[in-house]
């Protein structure tokens, strides 16, 4: 028998109104699933029984890296979300240049834990059972510094032309998105020497969060797991 973690207890007892008895599935993150049995509820604390591990793979083909400059306001905590629901498998927050934002350590790692617990509840919402890797933010250079290639690496730069058929995707990509005010040209010059690759999503400048979301997507439709669903038939 194990206590739910405060925030899955407090969904069961006050939103889903759960009773004694009731089944559930659980996750721990690691890709497997438990089936269980609410036992008790006390308040917001809740009480559970498992069974056995059962490891389920919902996860992409596409291993799918999201460097994303840290959004201001809520608009990182949705990137998050629906990067965890796209199935990105790991998310590096960064800070540009024109980074709005600004973080000592210590906020970097509240940051850090935070958007994790986002993610928990994204993989709760979507059935996923296997959380992304969510590092601490740090400098852009400093990560383009330290990070060893592997795999197709994309920067998403407004102007730039679509993706060369020479760029080879396979099992994993890294896709870098920029603040609200645009990378740097000096920037850019280190995506270059990194062994990034400038494409655009479409004509049209799309804003940071907008950018991340539609990447991923067309990321997972065209190399991953979203499905395709084919056209419908012409009446005559």
């Amino acid at each position: 028998m194990i206590e739910l973690p405060a925030p899955a207890a407090q969904h069961l007892a006050k939103v889903l109104r759960a009773r004694i008895g009731d089944e559930i599935v659980l996750f721990a993150g690691d890709g497997h699933e438990f089936a269980a049995a609410v036992e008790s509820i006390r308040g917001a604390r809740v009480t559970a029984s498992v069974g056995e591990a059962h490891p389920i793979d919902r996860e992409s083909p596409l291993a799918v890296t999201l460097i994303q400059c840290i959004a201001r306001g809520d608009r990182m905590d949705v990137i998050v979300q629906k990067a965890t629901e796209l199935g990105v498998s790991r998310i590096v927050p960064v800070i540009s240049r024109r980074s709005v934002v600004r973080l000592d350590a210590a906020q970097a790692a509240s940051k850090a834990e935070h958007w994790r617990g986002i993610a928990v509840a994204a993989c709760e919402q979507c059935g996923r059972n296997r959380l992304p890797v969510i590092e601490a933010p740090r400098p852009l250079m400093h990560h383009l510094g330290d990070a060893a290639a592997g795999g197709a690496r994309l920067i998403l730069e407004p102007g730039a032309a679509g993706l060369d058929p020479a760029v080879q995707i396979g099992a994993t990509v890294e896709m870098a998105v920029g603040p609200e005010g645009g990378f740097d040209a000096e920037e850019f010059e280190a995506f270059r020497i990194s062994g990034f690759t400038p494409i655009a999503l479409g004509p049209r400048v799309l804003r940071t969060e907008t950018a991340a979301i539609a990447g991923i997507a067309w990321l997972q439709s065209r190399f991953g797991d979203l499905a395709v669903l084919p056209r419908a038939p012409q009446s005559r």
